[in-house]
């Protein structure tokens, strides 16, 4: 039905009868998942614009209705639970893949507990990023008021609080909110059901384990986040974390329902943002099997590269100025601290980049696009044999 690397990413189809295989290439992690009847194909590069991300066989018979994504806005409109579906099974799996390159990336798993928001304010006041770690001690606090660290972090909450700048430490009615730079927004295993949208500003999505810190994304202007925990309430599964000053619209249960019925383009561009990250995922565990730390931070960057669907072949700058820093770029890849001196130099010195007023540019944007490729398929050469 569709073959992972392909760019057939037109349509996809929803399986009305019998079994379908998806399965990524070796080395990946994911394992091989048999669709049904009502489950979906095809839908996360299809949405995104990208290339396939797996490979789809028939197992059985099947009878399957093909939906190009100029349709997706009338199904919204004449059958939202499907949409809704869509949209639920995303959120899932996006928990799951969470898991994923987490274990991938550093080789350890987190436990959405508030021992772990106590973890998150610790590390975060450790690395002497104080507005994060007082708004995590606060969670914590509210979360475990008689909890086995309890006392420390009150002590370290009341200590922190009038030298910093967090706000909203509890949700509120306004349906918009502004963060100072550097401030949560929310800390990952805690309760929450609001999903917001960023109208200025950039955000930070993070995890912190074993003592390290991973940037999973940083996103901006239009994008959406923490929808997980308004779809399954269920505890969030990353930090947010204001990048730049920003401001948000906030969507909780209630505006998200009305939202549901008089919206249909809202629950078109969850669908199509979901599914840009779910494949960014995907790609990124790529990145995680890459074992030299300099091929990471190279792939890393061409995965932003990526994300922007450029037509490479058809730009006529070759270079490109980013907004990211060498130290950006080590977290997203989860390079543990005491390696990435050496990575961020080995990486900073590369022909491949220079880095201007600490961002880094790029001189060959296709020519980093193609080694980061070589990269990818010499390390899936290897785990084959």
């Amino acid at each position: 039905m569709v073959v992972e690397g392909k760019e057939d990413n037109d349509r996809f189809f929803i399986i009305q009868k019998g079994n379908v295989q998806c399965f990524k290439s070796s080395g990946s992690g994911v394992k091989p998942v048999l669709f049904g009847p009502g489950d979906f194909v095809g839908v996360v590069p299809c949405m995104a614009s990208h290339l396939q991300i797996e490979t789809a066989i028939a197992q059985t018979d099947v009878v399957a209705i093909s939906v190009r994504k100029e349709q997706y806005p009338d199904l919204i409109v004449n059958n939202t639970p499907v949409a809704l579906k869509i949209i639920r099974t995303f959120a899932s799996r996006m928990r799951q893949m969470n898991e994923m390159l987490t274990k991938a990336t550093l080789n350890s798993v987190v436990s959405d507990t508030s021992d772990q928001i106590f973890r998150v304010a610790e590390y975060y006041e450790k690395a002497m990023r104080l507005d994060v770690a007082v708004f995590a001690y606060y969670q914590y606090l509210k979360t475990r008021p008689v909890g086995p660290n309890a006392e420390i972090a009150k002590q370290k909450f009341v200590g922190l609080k009038q030298r910093t700048h967090a706000v909203y430490y509890e949700p509120t009615e306004e349906m918009s909110r502004t963060y100072p730079k550097d401030t949560m927004i929310f800390s990952e295993a805690q309760s929450g059901s609001d999903m917001f949208i960023i109208q200025n500003g950039d955000v930070s999505i993070t995890k912190v384990v074993d003592g390290n810190e991973v940037t999973l994304a940083v996103l901006h202007k239009g994008d959406m986040f923490g929808e997980m925990a308004l779809l399954e309430n269920k505890p969030r599964s990353a930090n947010a974390i204001a990048h730049s000053d920003c401001r948000l619209m906030v969507v909780n249960h209630a505006n998200f329902n009305q939202m549901v019925s008089t919206q249909p383009q809202l629950i078109s561009r969850l669908t199509t943002t979901l599914a840009e990250r779910l494949w960014s995922m995907y790609r990124q565990l790529d990145n995680a099997t890459l074992q030299d730390p300099f091929q990471k931070m190279l792939d890393m960057l061409s995965l932003q590269i990526e994300k922007q669907r450029i037509d490479i072949d058809k730009m006529t700058t070759k270079a490109q100025q980013t907004q990211l820093t060498p130290k950006d770029l080590a977290n997203m890849c989860g390079i543990p601290n005491e390696q990435q001196p050496r990575a961020i130099y080995d990486f900073s010195t590369s022909s491949h980049v220079k880095i201007v007023d600490g961002k880094i540019y790029i001189k060959d944007v296709p020519e980093l696009v193609k080694q980061a490729a070589f990269y990818r398929k010499q390390r899936q050469e290897a785990t084959v044999q």
